[in-house]
């Protein structure tokens, strides 16, 4: 059984994956499977708050189950690389509700 998820052409690309509790974690996509659990090397999470700027987490290798994924996008390195997290502000996001 074959399924294209579209995410052949990310791997070893830099991704931003949004998860259904609100949480954003960009790193190196590695590899997934048919389920859309993924493998991200060189990982972190990024916080977001109103009062002060983003934080980001070190995770290093991590995964992600398929089932708590919301989005998956591929970043821009060199945008990404322009901007100031320190100075951005912005709330939080609330996890999916279904």
């Amino acid at each position: 059984m074959a399924t294209n998820t579209g995410l052949e052409d990310l791997v070893n690309q830099i991704i931003s994956v949004i998860t259904n509790d609100g949480r954003n974690i960009v790193g190196v996509l590695k590899g997934f499977d048919q389920a859309t659990n993924i493998i991200l090397d060189e990982s972190h999470e990024r916080v977001f708050s109103t009062k002060e700027g983003v934080q980001q987490h070190v995770l290093g290798l991590y995964i992600i189950r398929g089932d708590n994924i919301g989005v998956i996008g591929e970043l821009d390195e060199e945008l990404d690389a322009g901007l100031d997290l320190s100075k951005l502000r912005a709330h939080p996001l609330k996890p999916v509700v279904h």
